[in-house]
């Protein structure tokens, strides 16, 4: 589940994350595209602790500073963010890092044996950012297939436009695992939204 304070219904980012992490969400990411530095440090913060009574690793969107000052799992990174193998150096071995990969071209120089998983997007239209072209759920696979061939050990996911109409689909194409936004965080019941995308997902694995 990704937490963004644009997509929340201005509620509580730590509250709606928890009630995530408690119905079935396995990682949560804060996502952050309008707030400053100390105000996403606040925030990152009040997550983690929200999460800490979970198993569920909390890792944040774009900025390796951010998760390094809260002590956060990792982070998640675009093409033009900060280079992973520089988000490597700085955050260490342990640190989730994952990486969105939008083309065959990027999956091809996917940079598999420094990176803990990939997001292969967007796979439908969202409303969520912007997302010029949809690749769909065949787009996704030879996309994602692309990104195996390197390493079949790396867990390849899916993001954009996914909610429980299509999850089951998408997860039947081979899928690790889905990122979701308005899923999740536009709705009016947060648990009862995740216990329902979490059922679609168990019933569309191979």
């Amino acid at each position: 589940g990704i937490v963004d304070p644009e997509h929340c219904l201005d509620r509580p980012m730590d509250l709606l994350a928890r009630q995530s992490a408690d119905n079935g969400a396995t990682l949560i990411q804060y996502r952050d595209k309008v707030n400053e530095t100390r105000t996403m440090i606040a925030n990152a913060r009040s997550i983690a602790t929200a999460l800490e009574e979970s198993a569920v690793p909390l890792i944040i969107n774009d900025r390796v500073d951010v998760a390094l000052a809260v002590g956060a799992a990792g982070v998640h990174l675009g093409q033009s963010d900060m280079h992973v193998q520089d988000a490597r150096r700085i955050l260490g071995p342990l640190a989730i890092i994952g990486l969105s990969i939008k083309t065959l071209e990027e999956a091809q120089t996917c940079p598999v044996t420094i990176i803990d998983y990939a997001f292969v997007g967007g796979v439908f239209v969202t409303t969520s950012k912007e997302n010029p072209r949809a690749v769909g759920v065949n787009g996704w696979r030879h996309i994602a297939d692309q990104i195996k061939a390197k390493s079949n050990q790396l867990p390849v996911g899916a993001i954009a436009g996914i909610d429980a109409s299509n999850a089951a689909e998408v997860m039947s194409a081979g899928c690790d695992g889905i990122a979701v936004i308005s899923a999740l965080y536009k709705q009016t019941d947060v648990a009862l939204a995740t216990q329902q995308l979490r059922a679609e997902i168990e019933k569309g694995r191979p």
